[in-house]
């Protein structure tokens, strides 16, 4: 199966995207987190032409940590896949994603280092082939502008322990890229740059369907 993945578009869909079966979000649809720019994204999204189309929320999307789980369902169309901290099988492929990140400023889905965001991580079934998270592992594509490494040091050895043929973030703007670590594809997806101008194309990369 063909995937196509972006990331960090908040807000900005004048872009183009590649034919593919499915389209993953890593996060950051929005640039404030209102209802209504969430509903701008969710016509969007589900107005692209994929078979399957699936998404996390991001550390500004705080629509989806503030409002209901009932709320957030009855808004999203059915034609779109939203993981929180939840997964979804297609074609034999299991897919995994968490909005959850290490804490950064006063944003959404903030966790402490340590026990607190590790609870997240060890929800992550040991079967998954690719591994969606807003922030990225620490240590690969996780600097900052500054050059500091800002990765989550509790989710890099879950995700080695497991093996996922992919891990999918977003989050660092600057840290774009993709980069084949052992077993796993790391990418950063974010298709914008650090100025929130549109600077970088979807990534594409196959799965096996397993039958």
């Amino acid at each position: 199966m063909r995937f196509v993945a972006i990331s960090d578009t908040h807000g900005k869909h004048n872009f183009e995207l590649p034919e593919g079966d499915v389209l993953l979000h890593a996060g950051d649809v929005s640039s404030r987190g209102s209802k209504t720019e969430v509903q701008r994204f969710l016509d969007w999204f589900a107005g692209l032409d994929y078979a399957y189309k699936i998404f996390i929320a991001g550390n500004h999307d705080f629509f989806f940590e503030e409002a209901s789980t009932a709320d957030i369902h009855t808004m999203i169309p059915p034609e779109i896949i939203y993981l929180n901290d939840s997964g979804v099988e297609i074609a034999g492929i299991h897919i995994w994603g968490s909005p959850i990140q290490p804490w950064f400023y006063d944003w959404a889905f903030n966790r402490q280092r340590g026990p607190a965001i590790q609870k997240h991580w060890d929800l992550i079934p040991a079967n998954s082939d690719i591994i969606i998270t807003h922030g990225p592992v620490f240590g690969i594509h996780d600097r900052t502008v500054s050059g500091l490494p800002v990765g989550c040091e509790d989710l890099l050895p879950v995700i080695q322990r497991i093996k996922p043929k992919v891990h999918l973030c977003g989050h660092i703007h600057e840290a774009y890229g993709s980069r084949q670590v052992g077993e796993t594809l790391y990418l950063n997806a974010s298709i914008l740059d650090v100025r929130y101008t549109i600077a970088n194309p979807p990534i594409v990369f196959d799965v096996d369907a397993i039958t």
